[in-house]
């Protein structure tokens, strides 16, 4: 009895020690499935914590990214806006450049055919000068250019007594020679024009045909003309003039000056083609 009792013993302890050692084993699996667990979270955690990280890395360079193409499409707009106005810019001035050349060319143009009517006037004044040289070196009359006009001075003393619109004997053949030259020039127009020195007429023979300077220098241009037209001039071609004392080439304060005063000027008119262009609008 008591051998069976110390087997119950026995085995009660064995059994005891088998929920010992069975529950030992369980909690320690509960515990390791519970460690196992919490790592895996915390491993997760960290995965999830490292991957936001990242992705907010990430989100800030892209938004770095984003900035910095914002700017450089910004840099290139402005560059393409500047590219445009140094284009318009260039062809504005291109442009003007072309204008400036066509104005250019047109100036030189007219400057040329300037030159050329230029060197044909000056031919034209030589070669009248030559034709009346021996007149000029006698002291008959004078080839000069003045108020743009080509133009034959002859003294007054030369042509006409003192006071007197009527031609003397000299006179007559002095514009005999003149008229000869002219001849030549039926295309051209003639102003012949009679001007006198600032003093009035005083000579009372003279004071009763002339009034005034005005009457004596238009009567001797009238002179003149007839004159010239008797010797074969064209009529047409011919116009008569009284200046008086208001053109002076000379100082009338002075007997040189008023003696250069007093004279007959025969103009030749410009033809109409050697006129400068006029202006249109």
């Amino acid at each position: 009895m008591g051998q069976k009792k110390q087997q119950q013993v026995v085995q009660k302890k064995k059994n005891w020690l088998l929920r010992f050692v069975f529950a030992t084993i369980l909690l320690l699996a509960s515990t390791g499935a519970l460690c196992y667990y919490a790592w895996n979270l915390r491993l997760d955690h960290l995965a999830s914590s490292s991957r936001a990280t990242v992705c907010e890395t990430q989100l800030d360079e892209r938004k770095a990214s984003s900035a910095t193409l914002s700017a450089d499409l910004e840099a290139c707009q402005e560059a393409k806006d500047n590219h445009a106005s140094r284009e318009k810019a260039q062809a504005e001035s291109l442009e003007a450049m072309a204008q400036n050349l066509d104005a250019t060319k047109s100036e030189l143009t007219v400057l040329r055919k300037q030159r050329e009517e230029t060197a044909k006037r000056l031919a034209a004044f030589r070669s009248l000068t030559e034709k009346f040289r021996k007149m000029i070196d006698s002291g008959k009359l004078d080839v000069v250019v003045r108020n743009g006009r080509m133009m034959l001075k002859l003294p007054a003393g030369v042509l006409f007594p003192s006071g007197s619109a009527d031609l003397s004997r000299d006179g007559e053949l002095t514009l005999m020679e003149v008229a000869v030259v002219l001849r030549d020039m039926e295309d051209r127009t003639l102003l012949v024009t009679g001007h006198t020195d600032n003093r009035p007429v005083e000579d009372a023979a003279s004071k009763s045909k002339y009034a005034t300077n005005w009457e004596l220098s238009a009567a001797r241009a009238v002179n003149v003309t007839k004159f010239l037209i008797e010797s074969r001039l064209d009529p047409k071609n011919l116009i008569a003039a009284g200046h008086a004392q208001y053109d002076p080439v000379g100082d009338n304060t002075t007997a040189d000056g008023r003696q250069a005063n007093r004279r007959i000027e025969i103009a030749l008119l410009p033809k109409i083609e050697e006129l400068p262009p006029m202006p249109t609008e």
